[in-house]
């Protein structure tokens, strides 16, 4: 079953994000497991949601290439939902 991988991270800016992102943006396209992800601003944090068919993926991916990368005194606090359903466009259909 997928899961969504919701983290909030504390202290992140565009800056850090998007250094982060340029890092492990091509591993994580080429990931097995991987399905989607997006990131936002919001008030006092950034929020990146992920998508991927397993937690144990997810969280293999995330120790390998995202902690190293993580600017000092950040650390995500990561929340998991399991995923009834996905429904994409044809196109994109990766499951």
């Amino acid at each position: 079953m997928a899961v969504l991988i919701l983290s909030k991270v504390k202290g992140q800016t565009q800056e850090g994000y998007d250094r982060v992102r340029q890092a492990v943006e091509a591993s994580i396209k080429k990931s097995p497991g991987f399905i989607l992800h997006y990131a936002y601003p919001a008030e006092d944090c950034w929020i990146i949601a992920e998508v991927w068919h397993s937690k144990k993926e997810a969280d293999d991916w995330f120790g390998m290439n995202v902690v190293p990368n993580l600017p000092a005194g950040i650390h995500p606090k990561r929340t998991y939902q399991d995923i009834q359903s996905i429904i994409l466009p044809e196109a994109l259909n990766v499951l």
